[in-house]
C-alpha cells in the first residue's frame, strides 16, 4: 500500500529540494511512497495523507495542522539540522517511524 508524506513550508519552495532527496532515499530502499510538498495555505489540497512534516519555520502551525488533518496523522516539525543539511534520508527515516513502517 502506497504510504503519502507531505512536506509543508511558508512556501513550499525549500522543503521541494527535499522532497527530491527525501524520493532518492525511498528509491534506494525500494519504498512505494509518495512524496510531496506545499506552502501553508494549500495544505488541505493534499490531503488524506499518512504524515505532515512541517519545515522548522512552520513549528508554531503545529497544533493548526493536527487540527485540520486529525488525530490519526501523526504531524511533526522536521529537525532544523536535517533541514539544513537537506538529509532526505534522515528525514525520510523519521518520517518512516512516525508512521510505524
Amino acid at each position: 500500500m502506497t504510504k503519502k508524506i507531505l512536506l509543508a513550508c511558508a512556501g513550499g519552495f525549500s522543503t521541494s529540494m527535499l522532497v527530491e532527496k527525501m524520493k532518492e532515499a525511498a528509491l534506494s530502499k525500494g519504498l512505494d511512497i509518495v512524496i510531496d510538498a506545499c506552502g501553508e495555505g494549500s495544505l488541505e489540497n493534499y490531503l488524506p495523507v499518512d504524515i505532515v512534516m512541517l519545515g522548522p519555520q512552520m513549528g508554531h502551525a503545529e497544533d493548526d495542522v493536527k487540527k485540520k488533518v486529525g488525530s490519526s496523522v501523526p504531524v511533526t516539525v522536521i529537525d532544523m539540522m536535517d533541514y539544513g543539511m537537506m538529509d532526505g534520508e534522515k528525514v525520510l527515516n523519521t518520517a518512516l517511524k512516525l508512521m510505524g513502517v
